[in-house]
């Protein structure tokens, strides 16, 4: 199912802005899928009906396309749709996005129309929620070809419970669980105040792709050549014993 929304939900006078869905489809269908339709309203009532959520409680897949986060947001946040996003991940499918897709799957919304230039945080708290898909997360997007490696800092300053992910161009991360993979060509920024770093330091880090990161222990677990960290420990393998143990001699 693919939700095109976030491209706008009125046109330039105002009035309701309507998709066609061969156009939407298209691309997706040149890529081999065949069961695929869209579902769009800029009607929160209309998303907020037992019509309109029959074909997305029958679907196994969303993806979320779109620039415009908070049109996403007041067509779909805390009605019936977004519900069935979440009934969806609970029975085991998939949610994804891109742009603002992206951006709406935290819990906080970062560069809504209030951001200020150079910072991700909103001025206007009532439109900072995300859909939460993402729980205790706030997500931002291309940090590299934008230079906005920086711009979460003020967010998690204010909201330090909050997990940042800062997404590259080309790049993703791929959730299971509490764990993600990134994958992509380049790099995912991660905010984390829980961190303890020294002053000197930039309030972030960077994983790269083929890194499994625990969003629960704000953890790297694996990086992407393999390497586990912590190592697994070997119960097989000798503790070391110090030079002057008798047990050595």
């Amino acid at each position: 199912m693919i939700i095109p929304t976030g491209h706008g939900n009125r046109t330039a006078d105002g009035q309701p802005k309507i998709y066609q869905e061969d156009e939407v489809l298209g691309v997706w269908r040149t890529r081999g899928l065949k069961n695929v339709c869209m579902l769009h309203t800029s009607d929160r009532q209309a998303a907020d009906t037992e019509e309109f959520v029959k074909p997305l409680r029958e679907a196994n897949a969303v993806w979320i396309d779109g620039d415009k986060q908070q049109d996403l947001l007041d067509s779909y946040s805390n009605t019936l749709t977004h519900r069935e996003f979440l009934k969806l991940l609970e029975r085991g499918g998939v949610i994804g996005g891109n742009s603002a897709g992206a951006a709406c799957v935290g819990s906080y919304l970062a560069r809504g129309p209030d951001a200020g230039p150079g910072s991700a945080m909103l001025s206007e708290q009532a439109r900072e929620a995300g859909f939460a898909l993402l729980r205790n997360c706030v997500v931002d997007l291309q940090v590299n070809t934008c230079h906005r490696w920086d711009d979460l800092v003020p967010v998690i300053k204010s909201h330090p419970d909050l997990l940042g992910i800062g997404l590259s161009e080309t790049t993703a991360i791929v959730v299971t669980g509490d764990r993600f993979e990134v994958v992509g060509k380049w790099k995912v920024a991660i905010h984390d105040a829980t961190r303890a770093s020294h002053p000197w330091e930039r309030p972030y880090y960077v994983l790269s792709p083929g890194d499994v990161f625990n969003m629960k222990t704000r953890k790297i677990e694996n990086l992407g050549d393999g390497t586990q960290i912590p190592p697994p420990l070997n119960p097989a393998a000798q503790t070391p014993r110090p030079d002057n143990d008798p047990a050595t001699r």
